[in-house]
């Protein structure tokens, strides 16, 4: 069964811990300093049994105001709030900064728990609810129950056990299924275990055996013990409060804030596109590319928000902005985060992430802010296809593996793979590899299929007499570059459309020919009967660029290009070609001359063809290349022997 997170929250020394104390037992401050100073530091848990047979699990948080950021890492996981507040002392500056503070988070019910009763007289205890419900008045503790108790005398526990069961038995809990998240916020030794973390699970399951990653390092480890309020379990679900004992991994290779998830089921990004509300208790207004503190989960980085919309934000208002962060962080859109100021710091804001792993946003161009608030609205509105859509859209040639979009959309497994079935079967999202399931949006497809045919036609248009060229050419040349896979899958479905064909590696548009203009037909008999009669001993490549100078240099390489395509030249090295049949010829005579004698070095072979060593140490290099024969010292045999 999910456990019900119940937090606390409230001003420092307004009776937090001893109210949890009193309800269940359980002093949450176990720290020697927390006892010595009389002040909570670190986050603390108990639990309590309710009547309704839920067990609630509850977080102590620091009320002092230099320990918020452990005051964010508890609140970040919690389904309800206890708000405390001191009868003796109402409404203080952390009230309001924890109140805002699960504002953020997204926390939506709790009650208020009025602490120390017995220290006001009933008048003064009637000011002071007066003043709360005033303060409360629209937010979502507007109706909650408000209990006054007594930490030392128990009065008034009994009715927080009550409302608490009363609320819980009304609740609807929304199951998180999925892969198993858990932020960490604390990470220990124990001698004879090792390694172990504790946090909230905030989704999913898993049990004893289990890998888990470390993100966003992305280090694994293996399960060798779980633990849930003190008792060993087999698995854990979302809600427990949870210890996992791990092997395989050293305490120094895990930080307080990373995320402890199921492998491949989260990636790491720096930036993230959010919904922020700017507190209207903020000092100043919102400057573009601010730098402030992030707190996402247990974690807490430095980063600077880019206003989509404005240069400024006025306090007390809300705008789309992307978070650029200094370090990378894995979370899943719908997860809330909170905002303070670099210096001094403050809680001015939060939201709620809408993209996980955007590509990076512009904004200077009227163009890039309608853009923005095209995306802004799928995001916000769009349906969970419509986003899908965009996110590969976003993504161009590089597309989403299946496993990424899952992080991305946070939505996994089989209901991901049934809302796919749609798309891909109506061609608007393409597997471009089975293998890694490999997605792209047809409309990235499309506009790659227009490039390569674009491109196609103007290589024709300026080498008519090329049949066409290699397929690794073609890919070296598209830009932005395209892998192999995703080409050869391009290159398929224009085959099958009858806009390309391919020969071996040769590409070339559907119904594309070589036509030669009279001059260039003659120039390509001339070329061939000036080889053909050289046999081999042939003009340099330079002469006959010269005796042609009435053409442009370019023809008549394209011309070059032609011959060797049909067969009639081959190419020694840049500047050296040879009639092809006077090669054959000699290479003929060249393997019968090793045959009988064993072996040819190049003085013999200057012997055998009578060419000087400006034809023979070419010729010998390239029957080496030619894989006819093989150097051994400085004497050739054939390869195949």
């Amino acid at each position: 069964m999910r456990e019900i997170v119940l937090g606390t929250a409230g001003h420092v020394d307004h009776g937090k811990t001893s109210f949890i104390k009193a309800l269940t037992g359980t002093d949450t401050d176990r720290l020697k300093e927390e006892k010595q100073r009389g002040i909570t530091i670190e986050l603390g848990f108990a639990h309590l049994d309710l009547p309704c047979g839920h067990r609630l699990g509850i977080v102590d948080v620091p009320g002092h105001e230099k320990f918020i950021r452990n005051m964010v890492a508890g609140a970040a996981g919690m389904d309800l709030v206890a708000f405390i507040i001191a009868a003796d002392e109402g409404i203080m500056p952390q009230t309001k900064e924890h109140f805002d503070i699960c504002r953020l988070l997204g926390v939506k019910n709790g009650l208020i728990i009025l602490t120390k009763k017995d220290m006001v007289e009933p008048d003064w205890l009637e000011m002071v609810e007066e003043e709360i419900r005033d303060f409360f008045q629209g937010s979502f503790l507007e109706e909650a129950p408000l209990v006054p108790v007594s930490s030392v005398t128990g009065e008034g526990l009994d009715r927080v056990i009550e409302l608490l069961d009363r609320q819980i038995r009304e609740m609807e809990f929304k199951e998180e299924f999925g892969p198993f998240r858990m932020a960490v916020d604390r990470v220990f030794s124990m001698k004879g275990f090792g390694t172990v973390i504790t946090g909230t699970s905030l989704s999913g399951r898993i049990t004893n055996g289990e890998e888990l990653s470390f993100y966003p390092q992305g280090l694994t480890a293996r399960i060798r013990g779980i633990q849930v309020h003190g008792k060993d379990v087999e698995v854990v679900e979302a809600g427990h409060r949870t210890a996992i004992n791990l092997q395989g991994i050293d305490r120094e290779e895990i930080n307080r804030g990373d995320m402890a998830a199921t492998p491949g089921s989260l990636s790491p990004s720096t930036l993230l596109d959010a919904h922020l509300l700017y507190l209207d208790s903020s000092a100043r207004e919102l400057k573009n590319r601010a730098l402030v503190r992030v707190h996402l989960g247990t974690r807490e980085i430095i980063g600077k928000v880019l206003l989509l919309e404005q240069d400024r934000l006025p306090p007390g208002e809300s705008a789309n902005i992307q978070l650029i962060l200094q370090e990378p962080v894995t979370v899943w859109p719908g997860d809330h985060y909170v905002l303070r100021s670099y210096s001094p710091i403050t809680t001015v804001g939060g939201g709620v992430i809408l993209n996980p792993a955007p590509r990076k946003r512009k904004r200077t161009q009227e163009k890039d802010r309608l853009r923005n608030a095209q995306v802004f609205a799928t995001l916000e509105d769009g349906s969970v296809e419509e986003k899908i859509l965009l996110f590969l859209e976003e993504s161009g040639l590089a597309g989403i593996s299946s496993e990424k979009l899952a992080a991305q959309v946070g939505i996994f497994g089989k209901k991901l793979k049934k809302m796919l079935q749609q798309p891909i079967s109506s061609g608007q999202i393409l597997v471009i590899d089975s293998e890694s399931q490999r997605l792209m949006a047809q409309s990235v497809f499309s506009a790659l299929e227009e490039r390569v045919i674009r491109f196609l036609d103007r290589y024709h248009q300026d080498n008519p007499l090329k049949s066409g060229l290699d397929k690794e050419e073609l890919r070296s040349q598209l830009l932005p570059p395209v892998d192999a896979r995703l080409l050869q899958y391009t290159l398929a479905a224009l085959t099958r459309k009858e806009e390309i064909e391919q020969q071996g590696a040769e590409i070339k548009r559907a119904g594309f020919t070589v036509t030669l203009q009279i001059d260039e037909q003659a120039m390509q008999e001339e070329i061939g009967a000036l080889y053909q009669e050289a046999q081999l001993a042939p003009p340099n490549l330079k002469d006959v660029l010269a005796r042609f100078a009435q053409f442009p240099e370019r023809q008549i390489l394209q011309v070059f290009d032609l011959l060797l395509e049909q067969g009639v030249l081959t190419k020694i090295n840049e500047s050296l070609f040879f009639s092809s049949q006077a090669l054959d010829r000699l290479a003929a005579e060249l393997e019968s001359y090793i045959r009988r004698e064993g072996e040819i070095d190049a003085p013999r072979f200057k012997e055998l063809t009578g060419l000087t060593r400006k034809f023979s140490i070419p010729l010998l290099e390239y029957f080496d290349k030619i894989k006819l024969t093989i150097r051994v010292g400085d004497k050739r045999v054939l390869r195949k022997s």
